[in-house]
């Protein structure tokens, strides 16, 4: 089970973009992640007649390791770090290490 999952917010604790909020798109291998609005770059695009693109630069998001980001608690309104316990029914859950509230109902 991971601590960070497709579709969590987080906040950036580390880089040039510290301290912004996102959600998870995707998870990578090598534990990247990418994450929307986050750690964007500039690409040079050539154009393409054959799919209808054009050329230019454009803003894409790149990969963050997962190390340099939290799960952005709502209750406290920052940061938090991730535990893993299983349920007295058997089941996995991730849960706020600061006040432990489960994130996954």
């Amino acid at each position: 089970m991971h601590k960070i999952k497709k579709g969590d917010e987080i906040i950036v604790t580390a880089g040039k973009d510290k301290g912004r909020r996102g959600n998870v798109l995707q998870l990578l291998e090598n534990d990247k992640i990418l994450v929307e609005g986050v750690n964007l770059v500039k690409k040079h695009a050539k154009p393409n007649p054959m799919k209808g693109e054009q050329g230019g630069i454009v803003s894409k998001e790149m990969p963050l390791h997962r190390s340099n980001v939290m799960l952005f608690n709502p209750a406290t309104s920052k940061g938090d770090r991730v535990g893993i316990k299983t349920l007295d029914d058997g089941k996995k859950v991730r849960y706020f290490k600061s006040n432990n509230e489960v994130v996954d109902v």
